[in-house]
């Protein structure tokens, strides 16, 4: 392989993993991307996919920002030399946006949670947003907008479907 070939392959944006939950539980604001600091192993491991975003958070420790609970699964083939599935890992941002975010936090009370895992270009990327959390009420609210959102679609596609059927 050319090497002009391997870098057409490996630019682009591939989804490993998505935190829909996040979307349910909280109210989702600015959001950043941030680079990781894995292990050789963790990256193997997330190129096949084996990745879970489900429980975690990002928590400033110093000045620095970690995330906690992202689980990368073991890398097989490593078996013996693997790594640690919930480790916590070290965010990268720039100094600016993680001062910016830092602040926030501090100020207003907001979470931190990662909502997309993916690679860019080849390096791992961590999309993470500014959420504060939904009351009981606005999880109902959510719900009920999605299940009129889903009947009105079932509607359009049903009356689509009569009418071709009286042509």
């Amino acid at each position: 392989m050319s090497k002009g070939e391997k870098g057409s392959r490996a630019g682009g944006v591939k989804l490993i993993a998505e935190n829909r939950r996040a979307r349910f539980d909280y109210e989702l604001g600015e959001k950043w991307e941030a680079g990781l600091v894995l292990q050789g192993t963790e990256v193997k491991s997330l190129r096949d996919g084996n990745a879970n975003l489900s429980d975690s958070y990002a928590q400033p420790k110093g000045d620095e920002l970690y995330v906690h609970n992202l689980r990368i699964g073991e890398y097989k083939p490593a078996a013996a030399y693997g790594h640690a599935p919930l480790r916590e890992r070290k965010l990268l941002l720039n100094r600016a946006e993680l001062n910016r975010i830092l602040q926030r936090v501090k100020e207003r009370g907001y979470t931190i949670v990662p909502t997309r895992l993916y690679f860019k270009d080849g390096r791992a990327k961590l999309e993470i947003a500014l959420a504060s959390g939904k009351t009981h009420a606005d999880r109902r609210e959510t719900i009920k907008e999605r299940d009129s959102r889903r009947e009105i679609d079932r509607a359009m596609r049903a009356g689509k479907s009569h009418r071709g059927k009286m042509d």
